[in-house]
């Protein structure tokens, strides 16, 4: 094998097959290493962590590591209205995570709030597929098949 000098991304580079730390940029690579091997844990098993009442209320929006003036912390979004509920189960979740990691993780948890969006939305029941000259219009097709199973769309997108 032969080696080539790249000065853009790595010292050296050999050709075949690379491992996937070697094909990252070095400022994905610094990324990584600062705080992507922590957080993408914590996403894998943040049902196991939060535990499944407040799995559907909150998910993990950032994680920043310790510095020389603050120590590590983990910052959730959280539905409106839930706040409460994980204000209490802080430290439980601190001592899951360290208990996950062997090491102490995080020192402190931030709590954003978020309106969710599914709520707010609310549908409209008058619909332009369900009123009576769209029936009418469907008793007109010839097609035995396709009029029932039109019909029955109808009625189904009316109970919806």
């Amino acid at each position: 094998m032969s080696l080539k000098y790249n000065t853009k991304q790595r010292n050296k580079t050999i050709q075949g097959l690379r491992s996937f730390k070697n094909t990252l940029p070095t400022k994905a690579k610094k990324i990584l290493i600062k705080k992507g091997h922590i957080y993408s844990k914590t996403l894998d098993n943040w049902k196991y962590i939060v535990g499944n009442e407040l799995f559907g209320a909150c998910y993990p929006k950032s994680f920043k590591n310790s510095s020389k003036l603050t120590g590590s912390c983990l910052n959730i979004m959280v539905k409106r209205g839930r706040e409460v509920d994980l204000e209490y189960s802080k430290k439980t979740i601190i001592k899951k995570m360290n208990a996950y990691f062997g090491y102490n993780v995080v020192e402190n948890i931030k709590l954003n709030t978020f309106e969710d969006q599914y709520e707010k939305t609310t549908r409209k029941k008058d619909t332009n597929a369900t009123k009576s000259k769209h029936i009418k219009q469907i008793t007109n097709i010839k097609n035995d098949k396709i009029k029932k199973s039109l019909l029955e769309l109808s009625k189904l997108y009316k109970t919806k």
